[in-house]
């Protein structure tokens, strides 16, 4: 099964959970209103990346990044190329 890593910056604690596009480094800005305790903005940015890439929550996952802004996702089931596609399109 293939299976893509994302980098991505968030912003925790923001008026909107929304994903902003890419930045000219090929990172992924995103920024939820969930506070960073507890993994709170974590599961929300998981959340909002599997909805906006239309696969279900648990082919999305964490894999980098629990306590800081810089984060790694690994997207199972999707090429780099229709992530690209897909989020570019929001």
């Amino acid at each position: 099964m293939t299976s893509t890593r994302i980098a991505v910056r968030l912003q925790p604690r923001a008026s909107r959970d929304e994903i902003l596009g890419w930045r000219e480094d090929g990172v992924l800005r995103a920024r939820v209103k969930a506070p960073p305790v507890d993994g709170a903005a974590n599961n929300a940015l998981v959340q909002i990346v599997a909805k906006a890439l239309g696969v279900p929550r648990n082919k999305v996952m964490l894999v980098s990044g629990v306590t800081t802004r810089n984060k790694i996702l690994v997207v199972e089931g999707l090429t780099n190329e229709v992530i690209s596609e897909r989020l570019s399109q929001l």
